[in-house]
C-alpha cells in the first residue's frame, strides 16, 4: 500500500513545485495573471453480476476533480490537477489487489497516495497532471506530467503511443497522462512538428517525432520512433471528411528492435466514420485489424485499460459502432456495439444522460460484455448510475 508520507516521493513533488514557482521569476517578465479553478463532483453507484439471478458486487465512488492553472504571461502557463476518490463498497474488500490497482502510478514519478485503505473504504489522491507549458513565437515546449494525445479516431488509438487508455472507462475523460518533455514547432497555421519523450515508472523509454500537415483536405500526420524501451514504431494517421460524413483512421507497426527488422512485428491499422444530424444526433462506426493480438486471460485484463497502444486488439479483427439521440436539448440517449469474432464475444453498451439543471447532470450506463477467455466462457454487466455537478 502506498502511503502519504512517502519521503522520497513527497521529496521529488516538492522539486516539481519549487521547480513551478521558480519558473515565474525566471519566465515573466508582465504581471501574474490569476490562478483558475475549476473542476468537478460526482457520486456514482455502480454493480457487477453475471445474470440477475445471481450475487451482486456494488460499490460506490465519491470523485472529485481539481484543476489549478496559472496564466504567468501570455508566454507561460503551468497547471496542477488532483483526482480524489472514496471508494466504499464489495470491491474494497478485496484487500491489497484492490486498494493496489487504484493506487498504481506507471508514471516516472509515484503521485498516487491510498491515504485511507481499510475494510470497507479507500480513498486515494493523484495528481495527474502537473506541467509547466513555454510558449515562444513558433515553439512550444511543455515539461512534467501531462497528456500527450496523437490519436486521430474514437475508439481504439495505435497512434497513441505516450498514454493509451480504455474506451470502457468512461468516468475518466481527462484520460490518463505521461511524465514526459515535449517540444512542438508549428511553421504555418496548418502544420506542426513534434519531439517528446516520456520515461515510466519501470524506467523504460518512449521517444518519438511526428509531423503533422493539411493537404487535400485531410488533417494528416507520420510518426516514428521507439516506445516502452522495446518495440520501435513507425505510424500514420488522417482525418477528413467524404462529403458529410467525417473519415479518420490510424496505423502502426510495431517490431522489437532487439530483432529489427525481424518476423516478430505488430500491426494495428483502424479507421472510421461518424456524422452529426441535425439536432446534433450522432452515428459513429469503426474498424481495427491487427496482425498479432492479445491473448487474454481473464476479464480484468480486456477492462482495465492498463494496455499499451500495441496491445489495443483483442481479435484479428474488430467492430464498434455506436449512436446518440439527442432526443431533446436536455436528455441524449446512446447505444454502443463492438464485435470481437477472436472471442466470441461482444459488448453493447446502452446510456442516458439528462441534464437536470446548470452543471448538473444525470447518467445511467450499463455496459454487458460476452465473451470466450482462456477457454471460458465469461459474461459481465455492469451498471452505473451517476450525478455530476461541474464548476
Amino acid at each position: 500500500m502506498k502511503v502519504f508520507n512517502n519521503q522520497v516521493d513527497m521529496k521529488r513533488i516538492s522539486t516539481c513545485l519549487i521547480f513551478l514557482i521558480l519558473s515565474t521569476g525566471l519566465f515573466s517578465q508582465e504581471k501574474a495573471k490569476p490562478i483558475t479553478l475549476s473542476g468537478y463532483i460526482t457520486t456514482m453507484q455502480s454493480v457487477m453480476f453475471d445474470s440477475l439471478s445471481g450475487s451482486f458486487m456494488n460499490e460506490n465512488l465519491l470523485h472529485n476533480r481539481l484543476n489549478f492553472k496559472g496564466y504567468l504571461s501570455d508566454e507561460v502557463t503551468f497547471a496542477a490537477e488532483f483526482r480524489n476518490r472514496l471508494f466504499t463498497g464489495d470491491m474494497v474488500r478485496l484487500g491489497s489487489y484492490y486498494s493496489g490497482m487504484i493506487g498504481a502510478d506507471d508514471g516516472v514519478v509515484d503521485m498516487s497516495w491510498n491515504l485511507l485503505d481499510k475494510q470497507s473504504f479507500l480513498l486515494n489522491t493523484t495528481l495527474d497532471r502537473l506541467w509547466l507549458d513555454l510558449h515562444y513565437s513558433k515553439f512550444q515546449i511543455t515539461v512534467g506530467r501531462q497528456r500527450i494525445n496523437w490519436g486521430q479516431t474514437f475508439v481504439w488509438n495505435p497512434n497513441d503511443i505516450f498514454n493509451a487508455y480504455s474506451f470502457f472507462d468512461f468516468d475518466y475523460t481527462e484520460r490518463p497522462g505521461s511524465d514526459a518533455v515535449r517540444l512542438q514547432f508549428f511553421p504555418s497555421s496548418s502544420s506542426a512538428a513534434e519531439l517528446a519523450v516520456k520515461v515510466d515508472s519501470d524506467n523504460d523509454l518512449t521517444a518519438a517525432a511526428l509531423y503533422r500537415f493539411n493537404m487535400w483536405g485531410y488533417d494528416i500526420q507520420f510518426l516514428a520512433g521507439f516506445v516502452n524501451g522495446e518495440d520501435v514504431v513507425l505510424g500514420a494517421g488522417w482525418s477528413g471528411a467524404v462529403g458529410g460524413v467525417s473519415f479518420r483512421g490510424e496505423a502502426s507497426w510495431y517490431d522489437p528492435y532487439e530483432d529489427f527488422p525481424g518476423d516478430k512485428s505488430t500491426v494495428l491499422v483502424t479507421s472510421g466514420f461518424d456524422k452529426i444530424f441535425k439536432g446534433n444526433s450522432t452515428a459513429q462506426v469503426q474498424f481495427m485489424y491487427c496482425n498479432n493480438p492479445l491473448e487474454l486471460n481473464n476479464f480484468n485484463s480486456f477492462y482495465s485499460g492498463s494496455l499499451s497502444s500495441k496491445d489495443l486488439a483483442f481479435s484479428r479483427f474488430s467492430a464498434f459502432g455506436q449512436y446518440t439521440w439527442a432526443a431533446t436539448p436536455l436528455l441524449n440517449l446512446s447505444l454502443s456495439a463492438m464485435w470481437f469474432p477472436d472471442l466470441d464475444g461482444y459488448f453493447t453498451g446502452p446510456s442516458l444522460d439528462y441534464s437536470l439543471a446548470e452543471n448538473l447532470d444525470f447518467s445511467l450506463i450499463w455496459q454487458h460484455f460476452n465473451a470466450v477467455m482462456n477457454g471460458e466462457k465469461s459474461r459481465i454487466n455492469l451498471g452505473f448510475l451517476r450525478l455530476k455537478y461541474s464548476f
